[in-house]
């Protein structure tokens, strides 16, 4: 069930919004939704990057390569869902 949201933008930034959602012929709606969700996935991603990092430099087990090859599969992960 959709739940029906006001919201403030600036002049600029609405006029960007209605112009790039025009040019992908989409809703202004479609648009801040799809928005709303990539940045929130992306939240989450980074949250999961950083408590796999607390965990392992708690535990004093994390190398800098380790980090570099997550850090990889995060990218990696993020490319095969486009």
């Amino acid at each position: 069930m959709a739940t029906t949201v006001n919201i403030s933008f600036h002049k600029d930034l609405l006029a960007d919004i209605d112009r790039l959602a025009k040019k992908e012929r989409r809703s202004r709606s479609e648009l801040l939704r799809e928005a709303a969700r990539l940045y929130i996935e992306r939240r989450n991603r980074w949250n999961q990057i950083f408590a796999l990092g607390e965990v392992c430099a708690a535990r004093g087990s994390l190398s800098r390569k380790e980090v570099e090859g997550e850090i990889l599969a995060c990218r990696r992960a993020k490319a095969a869902r486009r």
